[in-house]
């Protein structure tokens, strides 16, 4: 619902029979008309309000310049919607220092050439405003109801701002205070031009302290506050060529807020956190329908993304429950400080990812072995740091965090702590611990190593120690004796028992590999028992 504007009340019958011309202020007919109000008095500024349409016959008008302009100042000080003027009384034209005063304060001048009934005008005109004004109060029934129940079920925010552009037909974005868009949603398709350069379009619109146009591309725009403490802001977006913000869109916008609000109070995870995270998430997947669309968005969160070389990073563990911040909060924070523009966003349960956007001369490795030194000392050397290969084309982003996310499930108790780890670092070791759950692998060291684990279980044994050193000593008897601190002839026997239990040959170098990945695999599984 919207308030009709001046031209759809010169559209209506009963004024389009006094054939209305529009003498001055072309340009404003978009003008809301909250109601129609007939006068003939010289100062009937006291008696308005604002948005009114003022009907009149030209009587009272004085034949003096100055005081004409000074009747036109009057509405227009007061914000009038327009001005009807009905010929044939006082006027058979309208005077040209009234057209003259009216263009220069930009106000509508309607001049209606053949008389009309006042009074038909003003009860047709007040009946359509009163229905849409009924029509308004269901609305907004409506939507408080539905944003009573997205809060009520603890909908995300995502839900809530989906919920606002639905209801309003038009893009709604939340922002953090920093003119990042944190969430997006429209009605419908994604628009791309929606945030094209968008931090710089939204510094240009300023925020009021309760929802209102602003800016040079009229937008909608709300604060939302928390415990008097300002958050971010809700926007909506008017669509090209569509109708103008009006009372509903006002109405939407304003329960969209209160509900968001409420989310906060709830303590759900902090908005910037969670957009990050969609935004890595989708370059992850790359679940976008163009480059340009993964550009105004990952821009849209304030990371450049031309003109640098985009570093991807993923971090497993450090989300101890003791910890008052999580790592993500806390890696942000250290970005921020170091004065590196990234994206910090949790991935999934223990797992964080980092986008860094570094210039192009800058070399990654000494910012990301701070970031890993870092961590280790705040949250322990359990946390791993994982490095894909940098990348200037946001397209290529994909196959670079795929290869981070590899290097990370490979590191296990085996890799030597580093600060940082890349896929030069994945060797046989990492190599089976990422592929420690996979019932291939498993079953395979129970074929090659079942009988002689058996042999030991039962006989308090230690063969399969005799077979490791053997092996990890490339196949030189002498040097493994010395390891486990056996006689030559001793060691030898033990290695003819583990022949016979395994049916094997020991001097094959072929069977020597196939049992080292055994022995590797069973090792790692002994140090990682699971869940």
């Amino acid at each position: 619902m919207s308030f009709l504007t001046v031209a759809e009340v010169l559209r209506l019958p009963v004024l389009a029979a006094g054939l209305p011309s529009v003498a001055a202020g072309e340009g404003q007919l978009n003008r809301a008309v909250r109601w129609v109000h007939v006068t003939e008095l010289l100062d009937p500024a006291s008696f308005l309000e604002g948005g009114e349409l003022v009907l009149t016959t030209g009587m009272p008008h004085p034949s003096d310049p100055a005081r004409l302009r000074a009747y036109v100042d009057q509405l227009a000080d007061v914000g009038v919607a327009g001005l009807v003027v009905e010929l044939g009384r006082r006027y058979r034209q309208a005077p040209q220092e009234l057209v003259t005063a009216c263009r220069e304060r930009d106000l509508p001048l309607i001049v209606l050439a053949r008389g009309v009934r006042f009074i038909e005008v003003t009860q047709t005109v007040h009946a359509l405003i009163l229905d849409a004004q009924g029509e308004l109060l269901r609305r907004a029934q409506q939507v408080y109801q539905e944003c009573t129940q997205l809060t009520l079920r603890g909908a995300e925010p995502e839900e809530i701002v989906q919920a606002a552009a639905d209801f309003a037909g038009c893009p709604v974005i939340l922002e953090n205070l920093v003119h990042h868009a944190v969430i997006c949603r429209t009605p419908g398709r994604t628009d791309e031009k929606v945030l094209e350069a968008w931090p710089r379009r939204s510094r240009t619109a300023d925020t009021p302290d309760r929802a209102a146009v602003c800016g040079p591309e009229g937008w909608l725009v709300a604060p939302v506050d928390e415990r008097g403490t300002r958050r971010g802001r809700l926007v909506m977006l008017p669509l090209v060529d569509g109708p103008r913000f009006g009372p509903e869109h006002t109405m939407i916008l304003e329960q969209a807020v209160t509900a968001l609000t409420l989310l906060r109070l709830t303590g759900r995870p902090r908005w910037d956190r969670r957009a990050h995270s969609s935004v890595l998430l989708d370059l992850l997947h790359w679940r976008y329908r163009s480059h340009t669309e993964a550009r105004l968005r990952a821009e849209a969160l304030g990371l450049p993304t031309t003109g640098h070389r985009l570093v991807p990073v993923v971090i497993d563990g450090g989300t101890a429950s003791s910890e008052e911040i999580s790592l993500s909060d806390h890696l942000a924070d250290e970005l921020r400080t170091a004065g590196i523009k990234g994206l910090v966003g949790d991935l999934r349960a223990r797992r964080t990812g980092v986008l860094l956007a570094l210039a192009r001369a800058t070399a990654w490795q000494p910012v990301v072995e701070r970031l890993g030194r870092h961590l280790h000392e705040r949250f322990g050397e359990d946390v791993v740091v994982a490095v894909g290969p940098g990348v200037t084309d946001l397209t290529l982003i994909t196959r670079s965090f795929r290869e981070a996310e590899q290097v990370a499930d490979a590191i296990g108790p085996a890799t030597p702590i580093r600060p940082f780890h890349v896929l030069s670092d994945v060797g046989l070791p990492e190599l089976l611990y990422s592929l420690r759950d996979d019932v291939r692998i498993q079953h395979y060291v129970e074929q090659q190593l079942g009988r002689l684990v058996e042999h030991d279980a039962r006989h308090g044994g230690d063969l399969l120690a005799t077979l490791r050193a053997y092996l990890q000593a490339a196949g030189n008897k002498s040097i493994a004796a010395r390891q486990v601190g056996l006689s030559r002839q001793a060691f030898y026997q033990r290695l003819h028992t583990i022949e016979r239990l395994l049916a094997t040959d020991l001097e094959s170098g072929a069977r020597r590999t196939q049992l080292h990945v055994a022995v590797t695999a069973l090792d790692l599984d002994n140090r990682n028992p699971g869940p």
